[in-house]
């Protein structure tokens, strides 16, 4: 359609989205579908958080536009959080808030890219990261992240892909879509070839910092390596660990310019984030924590029961992850088999599509995060049926021919 921009032309629509939207049509119809597709927790947002929204709206501190990128109060939480978990340290002018981490991470984009400019990713990545760069003009460099290594960038990997063109480098710890984190060793490691190219930045999504298990301390880039700082957006959000999906806000530290100029496309764009969402954000960050603990407890349970289930399934081999809610099994041992229905599956996407009319069972397949054949499960959902969408998993690849 020749009205429509050719830069649509290069972007897909999200996956995840997608996957969601299929098993909520199938539901409606009458279906009988466990939906394991979207990364959202299943715990509502904590009671004093809403409550503070709801004395902001009863106040009417909601009811007016607030400073474009954050009302003051939201941003020096936002400070008191950096220093307190991050041992990162900011001024006002450094910290940005939007509409979501998705929205800190398009502006940035945005605000930075040229044609021509290089973005390197690690596969398995976030479904958004590449076509958000197409967007703004740049060129995804994909660089897989083996599951041998924990689906984890080696170093020599990134030395390997940086050039003169490359501007960022997108780091997900812990990630979305495979659940791997970085070591503060592995980080450093990662710190130590950067340091090497002072022309590349680094862009760290941190959404699952707080959603960790098994010990693993959790470790941002410019922490391992002050001296990358000035060339770090570090990014972080109120969706996951503070179950406030809904919510819609996102935040980031980073240098005054770039702060600055992310803040004049969000002007010209979307303006403020929602005031409500924001004051609930300020009690979110510095209100009692103690919920997180809670929520990983169960988290770490789920993780345990569906790696095992996934683990005793035919043709599927599935690594446990480190944080987030996420498992990333691969399905190469079913690749080539056929289902009931009489499909001989050759990708991962056949897999995940036969999985959902037979066994009603909705996944997300792994070529949509730039590694196949495998398929991301978000196990942010009740547990028993968790267990049951193992069941039929398990039942679906064992009548597989």
């Amino acid at each position: 359609m020749a009205f429509l921009a050719d830069s649509l032309s290069r972007i897909k629509p999200s996956a995840t989205i997608a996957v969601t939207d299929k098993a909520r049509a199938l539901k409606a119809a009458g279906r009988d579908v466990i939906g394991l597709g979207a990364g959202e927790p299943d715990f509502d947002t904590p009671d004093n958080i809403k409550q503070a929204a709801i004395k902001a709206i009863e106040s009417g501190r909601a009811s007016k536009y607030t400073a474009v990128d954050g009302i003051p109060e939201l941003k020096a939480a936002i400070i008191r959080k950096f220093k307190r978990d991050n041992e990162l340290e900011y001024k006002p002018s450094q910290i940005s808030v939007s509409t979501g981490g998705k929205q800190v991470l398009y502006n940035a984009l945005m605000a930075t890219l040229n044609p021509g400019d290089e973005v390197i990713i690690p596969a398995p990545y976030w479904v958004s990261y590449p076509d958000m760069v197409l967007l703004a003009g740049g060129t995804p460099v994909e660089v897989v992240a083996r599951m041998e290594d924990g689906f984890k960038l080696q170093p020599e990997q990134l030395e390997r892909a940086i050039t003169p063109k490359t501007k960022w480098l997108i780091l997900n710890s812990p990630s979305n879509p495979t659940g791997a984190a970085y070591t503060r060793a592995e980080m450093k490691a990662l710190t130590d070839v950067l340091m090497k190219h002072p022309h590349v930045w680094v862009m760290t999504d941190d959404m699952y910092e707080h959603l960790v298990y098994d010990d693993f301390v959790f470790a941002t880039p410019a922490q391992v390596e002050p001296r990358l700082y000035e060339r770090t957006l570090t990014i972080n959000g109120m969706s996951k660990a503070y179950c406030m999906t809904g919510w819609r806000i996102g935040y980031a530290g980073g240098p005054d310019k770039l702060i600055k100029t992310m803040a004049m496309i969000q002007s010209q764009s979307t303006s403020n984030p929602s005031a409500v969402s924001q004051w609930a954000s300020v009690e979110a960050l510095d209100g009692p924590q103690d919920f997180i603990p809670k929520h990983n407890k169960v988290f770490k349970e789920r993780r345990d029961l569906i790696v095992s289930m996934l683990n005793q399934a035919k043709g599927l081999k599935c690594p446990s992850p480190e944080g987030a809610f996420y498992v990333y099994p691969s399905c190469a041992g079913t690749i080539g088999r056929t289902s009931p229905s009489g499909k001989k599956l050759a990708t991962d996407e056949d897999f995940v599509t036969e999985l959902l009319e037979a066994e009603g069972v909705a996944v997300v397949q792994g070529t949509a995060f730039g590694l196949g054949p495998a398929f991301r499960i978000s196990y942010a959902t009740k547990t028993e049926d968790l267990e049951e969408a193992g069941r039929r998993i398990q039942r679906f690849c064992g009548n597989l021919k």
